[in-house]
C-alpha cells in the first residue's frame, strides 16, 4: 500500500462513517455510546484529526459528539480516561485545540468533575500505600487509572497542583513493597492481566505493558519532564522503572524484547518462564516499551538508551517473525499501532534512526491488506469485521494510524495523547 492508496483508505473509513444515521447501529448502541476504544467518541476523533489537516469536514465530528452526548456521561468512580466524562473531555480537548471557542464551557464543567474524581483516587491510593496493599491495576494504569488522568492534565493544565499530585503519586508507585515475604515493586498486582483474580498468576504478576502496566507510567513521568513539569524524586521514579525493564529484557534471534509481564515465580528464581512469541503491540510488547523507553530517555539526556530504544523499534517492524504475530490491523495491538508508532518515534528520534523508520513504513502498511485489494474492498472489510468501528481496535483507529503514517509527520491535533506517546 503506497501513500495514496493509504490516504484514499482513511478517506473511504471517513466516509463510510460520516454519519452517525447512516453508519452501521453498532457505533452508536447504547452499551458502547461512553466507550473512548469503541464507541462514537472514538470515531469523532477521526474526523477531528481529519478536519485539522483540512482532509475533512468538521461538521462530522460534531455530529457524532451530538449523537454521543444525547444522554449524560458518566463521572465518578465508575468514570475512567477510557469510558465517560474524561473520555469525553479528551475529545472535546481535541477539537477545541483546532476549533478555538468550541465546547470551552463543556470542558469547563468536565474538568471541574474530573479534578474531583482523580483527588478522590488520589486518597485512596494513598491509603492502600500506607496500608501496605498492593495496587489494582486500574489505580494506575493508562486505560483506566492516574497515569491515564495525568496524560489529559498534562495537556489542560500542566502547571496545576493535580498534576503535580498524580506524579508525586507515580513517584511513590516505584517505592518497592514488602508483601508475603518478598519485596515487590511498589507497582506490583495481586491480581492476574485481567484485574481478577488468576489461578495461573498466584501471587500476582508485574505488569510491564503501556496499556495496562509500568510503562505507561514511565511514560507520563518523561512525558512531563519533557515538558517541564516534575516533582522531587522523579528522576529516581524514572530510573527505577528503567532498571526494572534492563533486569527483564531478553535477548533473542529477533533482537530485544520484554516480557508483558512477570510472575512471583520469576521474581523469586531470577528467570522468565518460556512464553510463546510476542506481538510488538502498543498495548504490551516491544514496540510500546520502546516508544517509552525512547522518552524517558530523552527526558534524561540518555543518547545510548535513545538509540537502542529506536534501534529495537526498528527491529521490531523489519523482523518476519515479530510481524507475523502482528495479525489485526488496528492501533491497539496491529498493524496501524505499529505505523504510528514508527512515525511518532521518528519524529524525536536521530535522522539515521529517523529515515530508517519512516522508510519501513510502506512495507509496513502493505500488510494491512491483501496483496492486490483495492481500498473499497480494504474499507469494507475493515468497517465490517469482527474488530468494529472504534478507535482502539476497529476501523475508525486503523484509519487514524494509516493517516499518519501515510503523511509521515505527527498528527496535528493530540487525538493519541490517550496512548501516552506523545
Amino acid at each position: 500500500m503506497n501513500d495514496h492508496a493509504a490516504l484514499t483508505l482513511s478517506a473511504l473509513v471517513a466516509d463510510r462513517l460520516a454519519h452517525p444515521d447512516t453508519s452501521p447501529t453498532a457505533a452508536t448502541a447504547d452499551s458502547v455510546r461512553q466507550h473512548l476504544a469503541l464507541g462514537p467518541i472514538g470515531i469523532a476523533l477521526l474526523h477531528i484529526e481529519r478536519a485539522a489537516t483540512e482532509l475533512g469536514p468538521w461538521q462530522r465530528a460534531h455530529d457524532w459528539l451530538a449523537a454521543a452526548t444525547r444522554l449524560p456521561f458518566t463521572s465518578g468512580a465508575d468514570s475512567h480516561p477510557f469510558y465517560g466524562a474524561p473520555a469525553l473531555a479528551h475529545v472535546l480537548a481535541c477539537a477545541a485545540e483546532r476549533h478555538p471557542g468550541a465546547y470551552q464551557r463543556d470542558l469547563a464543567l468536565l474538568d471541574r468533575q474530573l479534578t474531583g474524581d482523580v483527588r478522590r483516587r488520589l486518597d485512596a491510593a494513598h491509603r492502600r500505600i500506607e496500608a501496605g496493599q498492593l495496587p489494582a491495576l486500574a489505580e494506575f494504569d493508562a486505560i483506566r487509572g492516574l497515569a491515564g488522568f495525568g496524560g489529559y492534565l498534562l495537556r489542560r493544565d500542566p502547571t496545576g497542583s493535580v498534576l503535580r499530585a498524580i506524579l508525586d503519586y507515580c513517584v511513590r508507585l516505584t517505592e518497592p513493597i514488602a508483601h508475603d515475604g518478598d519485596t515487590l515493586p511498589g507497582w506490583w498486582a495481586p491480581t492476574g492481566p485481567s484485574g481478577r483474580t488468576d489461578a495461573r498468576f498466584p501471587g500476582g504478576h508485574g505488569n510491564n505493558g503501556m496499556a495496562h502496566g509500568i510503562s505507561s507510567v514511565l511514560a507520563l513521568l518523561a512525558l512531563s519532564a519533557r515538558r517541564g513539569a516534575t516533582v522531587s524524586g522523579h528522576r529516581q521514579a524514572m530510573c527505577t522503572i528503567l532498571a526494572w525493564l534492563d533486569r527483564w529484557k531478553t535477548s533473542t534471534v529477533c533482537g530485544p524484547v520484554w516480557p508483558y509481564w512477570v510472575t512471583r515465580d520469576d521474581l523469586r528464581t531470577g528467570r522468565l518462564a518460556p512464553a510463546a512469541r510476542q506481538r510488538p503491540s502498543w498495548c504490551y510488547g516491544t514496540a510500546g516499551l520502546a516508544r517509552a523507553q525512547q522518552l524517558a530517555a530523552l527526558a534524561l539526556g540518555d543518547t545510548e538508551r535513545s538509540t537502542e530504544a529506536e534501534a529495537v523499534l526498528l527491529t521490531a517492524l523489519t523482523d518476519p517473525a515479530q510481524l507475523r504475530a502482528t495479525v489485526d490491523a488496528g492501533l491497539c495491538h496491529g498493524l496501524a499501532g505499529l505505523a504510528h508508532l514508527a512515525v511518532r518515534t521518528a519524529a524525536d528520534a536521530s535522522p539515521e534512526a529517523a529515515d530508517a523508520l519512516r522508510a519501513v513504513l510502506p512495507s509496513l502498511l502493505s500488510t494491512l491488506f491483501p496483496p492486490g485489494a483495492a481500498p473499497e474492498e480494504a474499507v469494507t472489510a475493515l468497517v465490517g469485521g469482527s474488530a468494529g468501528l472504534g478507535l482502539l481496535d476497529g476501523a475508525a483507529g486503523t484509519a487514524l494510524g494509516v493517516l499518519t503514517a501515510a503523511g509521515t509527520e505527527p498528527p496535528r491535533t493530540a487525538w493519541d495523547a490517550c496512548l501516552l506517546i506523545a
